[in-house]
């Protein structure tokens, strides 16, 4: 499903750059830029490995792009696929509310557990269900490689800023922009990956001529709640690309990111999530740090709640 991509003039003037665009993920009828990746990873394991009980460790974007696509597989096709969503005994109440009010199909049911994720682990390494984790599964990266294909449809593309945890979406798209998926691609930007001071183990690997802040730990939980991959078993592949693209990595705080919640809701008059707002937020940074990517279009990756 493509997505709208739109420029915004009056964002772009405030910025003080020359054409920023807004890819809208949040748009995307599965919630999320999550839902480019975990119906690609169902569907592949369903037809090629015969796949028919899936499970993920998510209270976020992930557990609902998998809730939707479970659901589409279920109601088009005889051959019923199951789903457990493995949550921690204290998530969010709104979250587990969002997760609850999604569910439609009997086949998929959430399960609160202490280890979340050391509980899909172990139900995988069962041979019972098929484990969908982003974070280390390459075929998560053949969606992110389509979104790519949709920005490069934007003329004189310079710069894309990503919000990230894993860096999967990072590296799906850098590889695609840079030749190393199967698609062949016109342009290639920079890729820049945006964290919080709480959560930043790829972007503090990106400390180079003060393209980026020093590496800090904020005493204060960042309200991007979905950035939260401390290990971040890509981070080694990731750098790799974002400086073969020449972009750079930036750690931005609450105060950064409510400041760019602000802007775009002023030059807008889009309220869009904090998790979307790291993009913008890392731009800013970016310009404010005489950072440059010639006179091109910029796009900021809005992903979703």
């Amino acid at each position: 499903m493509k997505t709208i991509q739109m420029p915004y003039s009056k964002l772009a003037q405030a910025l003080g750059v020359k054409d920023v665009y807004l890819k809208r993920e949040d748009q995307h009828k599965y919630g999320s830029h999550k839902g480019r990746s975990i119906p690609v990873m169902i569907k592949k394991y369903f037809k090629e490995d015969d796949s028919r009980n899936f499970v993920i460790s998510s209270s976020g974007n992930a557990a609902l792009a998998a809730v939707h696509a479970v659901q589409v597989h279920n109601h088009n096709n005889p051959e019923k696929i199951k789903l457990t969503v493995f949550v921690g005994q204290n998530i969010n109440p709104q979250k587990m509310k969002n997760l609850m009010n999604t569910i439609i199909d009997a086949n998929i049911k959430i399960e609160q557990v202490e280890r979340p994720k050391q509980t899909a682990f172990q139900i995988e390494k069962e041979g019972s269900s098929r484990n969908l984790r982003q974070s280390t599964d390459n075929n998560a990266l053949l969606g992110y490689y389509e979104l790519a294909q949709e920005l490069d449809s934007i003329p004189n593309l310079s710069a894309v800023f990503i919000p990230t945890s894993s860096g999967t979406t990072a590296q799906g798209m850098a590889e695609a922009f840079l030749g190393e998926s199967y698609l062949t691609l016109d342009q290639k930007p920079q890729i820049h990956i945006v964290q919080t001071t709480t959560c930043n183990p790829i972007a503090s690997m990106l400390v180079k001529d003060g393209s980026v802040s020093p590496s800090t730990t904020d005493s204060i939980k960042s309200i991007a709640g979905a950035i939260v991959d401390k290990i971040a078993h890509r981070k080694d592949r990731v750098v790799e690309l974002i400086k073969k693209s020449e972009g750079a990595g930036w750690i931005v705080t609450n105060e950064e990111i409510k400041d760019a919640q602000k802007l775009v809701k002023q030059t807008t008059s889009l309220q869009i999530s904090t998790n979307s707002a790291l993009s913008v937020a890392g731009l800013k940074k970016a310009k404010d740090n005489g950072f440059g990517w010639g006179d091109g279009v910029v796009v900021c990756l809005v992903t979703g709640m």
